[in-house]
């Protein structure tokens, strides 16, 4: 794979991933929305078939790695970090991409659920869920969920355990089972699998953090949500933004560790 189609492919499958991903969480949050208050299965499967439409698009250009910490985890593995700085530039570029579109394809929802007064507060503004949460996720604006993850309940160390712990499944699974003949990006059996292990992870170790398990999906999104002209948007929460970052990464170390110590 030459370095431009690793770029390119990185960029279009993160891309995919987060358009469909974020897209699932603008559909359940936002007002009038067809899928609001759809819940976290909703989110939880939404985010599984982002993975999946992701992995068979890109990968025949790339490999289809779409996470700074599974390419962290592979070039660990084989010893070789010399495109890590093209496969990070692709992902978190391309998570940049799809979170815009996401607020292309949301825009008027966007505009609906951020001039509501039981949503942004103003005179006659009634308490309402969505002002707990940004009550509780300090800094965090009331669409942020929509780009970013966020904690329910915020303790440094137990939420970058939580990452950490999600992403060593993600990549084990990865790097186990589903890696392609020439050993250098999932195969067709080896999306599906991804998959389903993404939406397993989700539903058993989602809730505390919201599962970011993958530093682009979570950083992209995070500065569109900074740079977007979205009315009554909040803060983007940078005080935590460091542990879907850090986490991840980590998480993708311990993995291509226990893999070079227990399969290789």
């Amino acid at each position: 794979m030459s370095s431009s189609d690793i770029f390119i492919g990185e960029t279009i499958g993160t891309a995919i991933l987060i358009l469909l991903g974020g897209g699932v969480c603008a559909a359940v949050t936002l007002k009038a929305s067809k899928a609001r208050n759809a819940g976290w299965l909703a989110i939880t499967f939404g985010w599984g078939f982002a993975v999946l439409t992701a992995v068979y698009t890109s990968a025949p250009l790339s490999g289809a790695h779409l996470n700074p910490a599974v390419t962290l985890a592979l070039a660990i593995k084989d010893k070789d970090f010399s495109n890590l700085p093209t496969y990070w530039g692709g992902q978190l570029l391309g998570a940049m991409i799809g979170a815009t579109l996401v607020w292309v394809a949301y825009y008027g929802q966007f505009r609906a659920h951020l001039t509501d007064k039981e949503i942004v507060g103003g005179p006659g503004a009634q308490a309402t869920a969505a002002k707990a949460v940004e009550a509780q996720e300090q800094g965090a604006g009331p669409v942020l969920g929509v780009f970013s993850t966020g904690p329910e309940i915020r303790n440094a160390v137990q939420n970058l355990a939580t990452e950490i712990i999600g992403t060593v499944v993600l990549v084990l699974a990865v790097l186990t089972q589903g890696l392609n003949d020439k050993g250098n990006g999932l195969g067709t059996l080896g999306a599906l699998i991804t998959a389903l292990v993404v939406v397993s992870i989700g539903l058993s170790l989602g809730g505390p953090t919201g599962y970011a398990i993958n530093p682009a999906r979570d950083l992209g999104p995070r500065i569109v949500h900074a740079l977007l002209p979205l009315p009554n948007k909040g803060g983007s929460d940078w005080g935590y933004a460091w542990i879907p970052v850090v986490g991840p990464l980590i998480g993708g170390a311990i993995a291509a560790g226990i893999y070079n110590v227990a399969f290789a």
